[in-house]
C-alpha cells in the first residue's frame, strides 16, 4: 500500500512542479507566490485538526513540525539560488540526491536496510532518475552554484527523514503539518516583506507585472496540490522503508517530463527515454520484491 502513496505523491508533487515552471516563466514575487502555497496549507491542515481532533501530543511532535517548515522554506531557497547563479541542468542533477541521502542517513539513524532485491530497485530508480536529469548537455569546467544545488538536496533529504521521524513519533499528521506549513508560511512572508520594503524604498516596481492579490492566489491553487503530496508522502513513510518512498517520489520530474512533451511539445532525447523506461523497470522490480 505505500507504494500507491508513494506514487500518488509523486503525482501531486509533479502537478506542483508543473505549475511552479508556467509560474516561473512569469515575472513575479516568488516569495509571496510560495506564502500562498504555504498559507493555504496552514489553512487546511488546521481545519483537519480541528474537525478531526488531532491534537500535539508534545514538544517532539511540534518540533518536527518547525523543523519540516524550515527545511522546506530553506531548500526552496537554495534551490532558487542555484537556479539564478549556475546552469539550471547542474543544479537538476545535484538537487537529484536526496534519495541517495535519506537512503544513506536512514540507515544511519535507524539501521534501514534494504533487501538485495529491493536494493537494485533502488538504483534502478534512482539511476533512471539521474539519467533524466543528466539528460542535458554540462560542462563540469563551470560548477558555479553546484554548491547551492548540494544543500537543496540536503535539505530536501532533511525533510524526507523528519516526515519519517513524525511517523515514528506517531504524530497526528494533520497536526504535524499545521506546523510545518504555518512555520514556513511565517518564514515565506517575512522574505516577501522585507524585499517589498527595499523596493519601496528605492522606488523599484520592477520586481513583477503580476499584482500581489494574482500572485498570492495563484500560490494558494499550488498550495493545494503541495498539502495533498505531503499527506501522500508521509502516510507511505508510516508504511515503507524511507528511501524507497524517497526514491519513487523522486519519479515526480516523470510527470513533469510528460507535461513538456504532450502541453509545451518538447521532444525527448534518447537519455531521457532511457531514464524513464529505465524508472518504471525499477518500480517493477520493487513491485516483485515483496
Amino acid at each position: 500500500m505505500w507504494i500507491v502513496f508513494a506514487l500518488l505523491a509523486a503525482v501531486f508533487f509533479g502537478l506542483r512542479g508543473i505549475m511552479y515552471q508556467w509560474t516561473s516563466q512569469r515575472k513575479i514575487n516568488r516569495n509571496l507566490l510560495l506564502f500562498g502555497v504555504f498559507f493555504v496549507g496552514f489553512v487546511i491542515s488546521l481545519s483537519s485538526v480541528i474537525l478531526l481532533d488531532q491534537q500535539w501530543y508534545g514538544w517532539a511532535d511540534v518540533a518536527v513540525g518547525l523543523g519540516l517548515g524550515f527545511g522546506s522554506f530553506s531548500a526552496n531557497a537554495f534551490l532558487h539560488k542555484g537556479f539564478s547563479v549556475g546552469k539550471a541542468s547542474l543544479i537538476g542533477i545535484l538537487s537529484g540526491l536526496t534519495p541517495l541521502f535519506v537512503l544513506i542517513f536512514a540507515f544511519l539513524l535507524w539501521q534501514e536496510t534494504l533487501t538485495m532485491l529491493q536494493l537494485v530497485a533502488f538504483f534502478i530508480i534512482f539511476g533512471g532518475l539521474y539519467t533524466i536529469r543528466y539528460s542535458n548537455d554540462i560542462s563540469f569546467s563551470n560548477l558555479q552554484g553546484a554548491q547551492w544545488g548540494l544543500l537543496a538536496a540536503l535539505f530536501f533529504a532533511f525533510n524526507d527523514l523528519l516526515g519519517k521521524q513524525s511517523t515514528l513519533l506517531e504524530a497526528d499528521t494533520f497536526a504535524t503539518l499545521t506546523s510545518m506549513f504555518g512555520f514556513g508560511s511565517f518564514l515565506f512572508a517575512m522574505s516577501w516583506l522585507v524585499k517589498r520594503k527595499k523596493s519601496l524604498a528605492a522606488q523599484d516596481d520592477s520586481q513583477a507585472n503580476w499584482s500581489e492579490i494574482k500572485t498570492f492566489s495563484c500560490g494558494l491553487l499550488i498550495g493545494l496540490t503541495n498539502v495533498a503530496g505531503m499527506v501522500a508522502i508521509i502516510s507511505a513513510f508510516a508504511l515503507g522503508n524511507t528511501g524507497l518512498v524517497s526514491a519513487i517520489t523522486g519519479m515526480n520530474i516523470l510527470i513533469i517530463l510528460l507535461y513538456s512533451r504532450i502541453v509545451l511539445k518538447e521532444s525527448f532525447s534518447r537519455q531521457e527515454l532511457l531514464g524513464l523506461t529505465t524508472a518504471f523497470l525499477g518500480v517493477i522490480v520493487l513491485r516483485l520484491s515483496y
